[in-house]
């Protein structure tokens, strides 16, 4: 049985919910983040019900479970250009009808693809659904897709580019293209009006140049053109922390921490962060981004905190700086399937990134108040000794963190917004006198998906020994019908398979069966190695390496070499800050890690996964749940 995406919660006027297992209607949308007003769908009756016992009506909906790099690129590229097309109407309580056949209009479909294509996104929160599925008609494509995909494709090569041709040598272009393709070009006035329609920023920016669309739409410092309302436009970056923290074990001083945080523009509210020893990667991005996109409470109960932070849903632009952990496929993929633009801080543009680096700043600031505080400046520091003052251990800082977060930054009033962060959402969430709020962000119900999705993948093909993965196999029995399986594109060549790994702890991979689309849990084919970090295996490859320099690298001879590692850590365990600090990292990462994997995901239906493991011949392991991998890793322990 597929695994089926859960549809996100939409909060809206007259949406459908669950609640306590009854379907309700949203009588009023919220005027706070706890509550909202339901009607009784049979007898009328108004109920005020807990945000937190909703769940999204359980109607049927077709499976959007592909792994994000199994899907069409060719699927998906027509799906992202639907999504291109309505993004500015998704979840907009203003749109009116006469907006809807317009955009139909420019656009050459009928306006009720515009409401099927709405409908579609809202409902499961996902570009990748607007893939269009396949039809007992295969073959006969519809005149508008084609039309639609030609003026996309003629404005975008002969328009948006520097060389910056007129309307009219576009028309001709598409006029062209249509008699090529023989079928009828659309009025002039279609086409004019589809270039009217293009953004002013990102029109300017393809035919003047990335200077200009700035000059014209970012002149003052500081100011970010599109920030007008919360999830508009975010920041994300990481630090080094300035404080000196202990481990959990000895409680002796380790050093300093990592930070990636993640903040909206618009309020500079804090909407995500991710703190740990481990540097800076595709690990805490996605770590970072799925904790800031889901609800908080769970995150507040861990550390008794009764302050507030309603922050959670999808950004519209994720802006970042131009690290190479903001580059990587698996955040461009995660982003493209949630309509998320993710763009890269312009070269030369300090004011891009001044929120999230002025935020940072005065978050350190307050940390620096806090024992153990770490001083960059000689001067500064005097004759305090971090080291010696050091008290807190790494998750002891969480709590202080996500305290000075959420009771003191978001509390207090910010220069240059006028009010405080926290006043500042609620009132792009609500509304004031002068302008209605955009209600509501969608609650993500399926966290185990959304996690999955932030993390990166590698293709391998499967041996009769299983899987190989940094020279380390991976078994299990489900693998046993993928076995040398031919490419079924090219019968000369092995099928290859996607699989992710959590770098935290590389004792298991997740491998997706295309056939089936599910993902199953793979260990070690030796299952007396112990769990390791990638970071760990990197450095006891490279001494295996130096050690046996004329021998070829197999994993048992790593381990051996991890094995050597970890005795010398052992004997010096409370001698040095690198060694403690290393013991500290592996401790939190394999506890990180296997906590991802406590809630496990239900088959959906017993019959159809009995008669799939029958086939299988083999009990498949466990189902995928949340966990992250990084593309490129470097060891960093400054």
């Amino acid at each position: 049985m597929n695994e089926v995406r859960s549809n996100p919660l939409v909060l809206t006027h007259g949406n459908p919910v669950q609640y306590r297992g009854k379907t309700y209607l949203i009588k009023q949308e919220s005027i706070n983040f706890e509550t909202v007003v339901l009607c009784d769908a049979d007898t009328g009756e108004l109920t005020e019900a807990s945000i937190s016992e909703l769940s999204p009506p359980q109607a049927k909906r077709k499976a959007a479970s592909k792994d994000l790099s199994a899907q069409d690129p060719k699927a998906l590229a027509k799906a992202k250009a639907k999504y291109e097309l309505i993004k500015s109407l998704i979840n907009n309580p203003n749109r009116k009808t006469a907006q809807i056949k317009e955009l139909a209009k420019m656009s050459g479909v009928h306006y009720t693809s515009i409401y099927n294509w709405l409908r579609e996104f809202e409902t499961t929160g996902t570009v990748s659904a607007l893939i269009r599925q396949t039809r007992s008609d295969k073959g006969k494509t519809l005149l508008d897709e084609k039309l639609n995909s030609i003026i996309t494709s003629c404005i975008d090569i002969h328009f948006l580019t520097k060389q910056k041709k007129s309307a009219a040598k576009v028309i001709v272009q598409i006029c062209k293209a249509c008699a090529k393709e023989g079928i009828a070009a659309p009025h002039p006035n279609t086409i004019r009006n589809r270039i009217k329609g293009l953004d002013s920023y990102q029109k300017l920016k393809a035919r003047e140049g990335n200077k200009a669309a700035r000059d014209k739409y970012a002149p003052i410092k500081g100011h970010i053109p599109g920030a007008n309302f919360p999830l508009a436009i975010t920041q994300i970056d990481h630090t080094l922390i300035d404080m000196i923290l202990v481990d959990d074990v000895s409680r002796q001083p380790i050093g300093r921490p990592w930070l990636t945080l993640i903040m909206d523009v618009y309020s500079r509210m804090v909407l995500g962060f991710y703190i740990s020893f481990d540097p800076p990667g595709n690990l805490s991005t996605g770590l970072c981004l799925s904790y800031a996109f889901l609800r908080k409470e769970s995150w507040l109960a861990k550390f008794d905190i009764e302050a507030k932070w309603p922050c959670w849903g999808k950004p519209r632009t994720i802006l970042a700086d131009n690290a190479r952990e903001f580059r990587g496929n698996m955040l461009k993929k995660a982003c493209d399937e949630y309509g998320i633009t993710l763009e890269w801080r312009p070269v030369k543009t300090p004011h891009y990134g001044g929120h999230i680096e002025s935020l940072l700043g005065t978050l350190n600031e307050e940390i620096k108040a806090l024992p153990g505080a770490a001083f960059s400046n000689p001067k500064m520091r005097g004759t305090y000794n971090s080291d010696k003052e050091a008290v807190m251990s790494l998750s002891e800082f969480e709590r202080c963190f996500t305290i000075l977060c959420t009771e003191i930054y978001h509390q207090k009033k910010h220069s240059q917004i006028g009010m405080s962060p926290l006043a500042k959402w609620e009132e792009g969430i609500f509304g004031n006198d002068q302008a209605k709020g955009i209600g509501m962000p969608p609650i993500i119900v399926d966290e185990q998906r959304l996690k999955l999705d932030l993390m990166p993948y590698e293709i391998r093909t499967v041996q009769p020994y299983g899987i190989v993965w940094d020279h380390i196999e991976y078994q299990h029995d489900v693998l046993r019908r993928w076995i040398n399986a031919q490419d079924p594109e090219n019968s000369k060549a092995k099928q290859k398979f996607l699989c992710r790994r959590d770098p935290r702890d590389i004792s298991s991979i997740w491998f997706y069966d295309p056939e089936v689309e599910q993902h199953y849990q793979i260990p070690y084919r030796n299952t007396s190695h112990p769990a390791v970090s990638i970071w760990e295996w990197r450095k006891a490859e490279k001494r295996a390496e130096e050690s046996y320099p004329d021998m070829p690298i197999d994993e048992n001879l790593i381990f051996s070499a991890y094995d050597k590692i970890a005795e010398v850590v052992d004997k010096a365990k409370k001698e040095t800050k690198a060694v403690r600090k290393e013991a500290q990292r592996k401790r939190i990462g394999i506890q990180s890690a296997k906590a991802h994997l406590q809630q496990e995901s239900k088959p959906t239906d017993s019959k159809s996964d009995a008669g799939t493991a029958k086939a299988n011949k083999a009990v498949a392991p466990k189902r995928v749940v949340k966990t992250f991998e990084i593309d490129d890793m470097q060891e960093d322990d400054s």
